[in-house]
């Protein structure tokens, strides 16, 4: 079969570091353009890009707030024409138990991690039903099927992400865009090491052996192991697959 991802527009979030960084490195690899929609500087991922031989965009936006996912939609337009594949990794985490959980804080976790996939699906999904074909893939997580305490915030905000992704695909089927979900468990990113260990972990490293030993296979998580979850989902192979959460973690959540 020919590279279907072959000079697609890509546009991910939250990709200037960590498992984002991962997947715009593997889809610049697969032969996409590259679009990063960060508030962190993505200096490294657009190098990333530029090595594999693929054009890279950096724009600053904040992907709760409309008026910034507005500005991204222009300035993908205004360089590309259009975005054929969406990833909606950009998240927050905040560990609290629920009786300390201000509804401030409930509202950021919700705004970052639920809302932005409603936003940036609201602003990319007109062009590719014009187009007949996309490919979105949205952020869940392990949590949402294992027992975590002091997330609840984070786990509603990614059982959300879940539903969002069963309607989004019964609405989109028809017009040749698919939409799945990505369920991984601790990973071993910049953001996830100065978060801070659970309850019952001593420190971050502890909470990454304790939780490959939950596991089917006993290591570590890292970005790299979703990239090919990530590859398979946004190609023409996965363009029968959809509506459908890919739990990728090692066998921690056997689904």
């Amino acid at each position: 079969m020919a590279n279907s991802h072959r000079d697609k527009i890509a546009v991910v979030t939250g990709a200037a570091s960590g498992i984002g960084q991962a997947f715009a490195r593997r889809l610049a690899e697969d032969g996409c353009h590259v679009v990063i929609a960060d508030v962190q500087a993505a200096d490294d991922t657009l190098k990333a890009i530029e090595r594999a031989g693929r054009r890279s965009l950096f724009v600053q936006c904040d992907v709760s707030s409309p008026d910034d996912v507005a500005a991204l939609a222009a300035e993908v337009e205004r360089a590309f024409g259009q975005c054929d594949i969406l990833v909606n990794n950009a998240g927050i985490f905040q560990m609290q138990p629920f009786d300390q959980v201000k509804f401030t804080d409930w509202r950021r976790v919700l705004s970052i991690n639920l809302d932005s996939a409603f936003l940036t699906c609201q602003a990319f999904v007109p062009g590719m039903k014009r187009r007949g074909w996309g490919r979105i893939v949205n952020m869940a997580s392990s949590t949402f099927g294992t027992v975590t305490l002091g997330y609840v915030h984070y786990i509603a905000s990614k059982g959300g992400m879940i539903g969002l992704t069963r309607a989004l695909a019964s609405e989109l089927g028809p017009h040749g865009i698919t939409v799945n979900a990505i369920a991984p468990t601790l990973t071993r990113t910049p953001g996830a090491m100065k978060r801070g260990p659970r309850p019952g972990d001593a420190d971050m490293e502890q909470a990454f052996v304790n939780n490959a030993r939950r596991q089917a296979i006993p290591r570590g998580m890292t970005p790299d192991d979703l990239t090919g979850t990530l590859s398979y989902l946004t190609g023409d192979d996965a363009a029968f697959v959809t509506g459908q959460t890919f739990y990728v973690n090692g066998g921690l959540v056997r689904a």
